[in-house]
């Protein structure tokens, strides 16, 4: 009689614990209200006000601009258009002859006339920035900027901004990209959508300013699991983005990894892949390309294999695992024991 009154509030504690663990795995597939957080994202027209030094006298615009963007002036001025120290004026000749040319007409043209304003996209980026605040409130917040890059970078990442080149968002079918075929094959160029503006500044923040990668992840396996825990913490902060979106799949590269998931797996065993140290080995499993060699029939199969991979190895692990947090599955190092925790065995 006593051993069953001692062992019945037991019973009742496993089942209050079994409980909670099944409301938080709940809860992590369930959107966070994160509308009284206080972070706004209005991204500055850069590109709006960079094109009045073509109006208005150049030497006044210059410091106004100066003023308003800080070190992200320096740093187009003479990083990105390569035109000189902004200690010297000489580089206002540079930027006449930018003007000037019809290339630079043509493309301020398109810009305006696909993002007339960025209403869209503050809504969608001041969401997003605000789920990393409520995961890392103190994490800093930067100041979003949107520019020309001159096709050479669809995100730049400096001290306390992010910049959004805008010209290499202007539509899959966008007449200016044929001509970059070589720097931008067409399986990377169908990407450059307004769509893709939202998890391109999340991916680049979270991996250029949050969690970059550690020169000494060098196994396949380490690489897997940072690429998951990114994808994974874009899942939490970019809810309503398709997971083809986040990870730049085709809706038919993102059924065939769900169709040949076990195979894929199997394949990654049977070669011997998942502690291959060797980058010239691994990097077709991790890098962009229209396919991967070796793999599938009719070059069908999904680029960055190791990477979608990676992040279904890492849901798995947070589904078994709801009492760990998104800060310290992030502050996690151990790639041996989320492998063996998520017991990842797709069938």
């Amino acid at each position: 009689m006593n051993a069953l009154m001692h062992n019945k509030p037991l019973k009742q504690i496993y089942l209050f614990f079994s409980i909670a663990l099944l409301c938080a795995a709940c809860g992590r597939d369930k959107k966070v209200d994160v509308s009284n957080i206080p972070v706004t994202i209005t991204i500055s027209r850069f590109d709006h006000d960079f094109d009045e030094m073509r109006t208005k006298p150049m030497a006044a615009q210059a410091e106004v601009l100066k003023k308003k963007y800080g070190v992200f002036y320096q740093d187009f001025i003479e990083r990105i258009l390569q035109a000189g120290s902004i200690s010297d004026t000489a580089y206002f000749a540079t930027l006449r002859k930018v003007f000037a040319t019809q290339s630079y007409t043509d493309l301020k043209h398109e810009v305006d006339s696909i993002y007339p304003n960025l209403n869209k996209q503050n809504e969608q980026l001041t969401d997003a920035f605000r789920r990393i605040k409520y995961y890392f409130p103190k994490k800093q917040i930067p100041q979003v900027y949107a520019y020309f890059s001159g096709f050479q970078a669809q995100t730049s990442l400096g001290n306390h901004y992010f910049a959004i080149g805008l010209d290499l968002f202007l539509g899959t079918d966008s007449k200016f990209y044929p001509a970059l075929i070589e720097n931008f094959p067409h399986y990377v160029s169908r990407r450059f959508t307004p769509d893709n503006i939202p998890p391109r500044v999340v991916e680049g923040f979270v991996r250029e300013d949050m969690f970059s990668e550690k020169d000494e992840d060098k196994t396949l396996l380490s690489k897997m699991i940072y690429n998951g825990k990114i994808m994974y913490l874009m899942d939490q902060v970019l809810p309503d983005v398709a997971d083809s979106t986040k990870i730049g799949y085709t809706s038919k590269q993102l059924k065939w990894c769900q169709d040949f998931k076990p195979q894929i797996w199997a394949f990654i065993l049977e070669e011997n892949l998942l502690y291959e140290s060797d980058y010239l080995k691994i990097q077709k499993y991790l890098n962009e390309a229209p396919f991967t060699p070796g793999l599938g029939e009719k070059n069908e199969s999904a680029p960055k294999l190791a990477v979608w991979t990676g992040w279904q190895i890492v849901k798995q692990y947070m589904d078994k695992h709801p009492q760990i947090t998104l800060a310290q599955l992030m502050a996690d190092t151990n790639a041996q024991q989320i492998l063996d925790e998520s017991k990842y065995r797709p069938q």
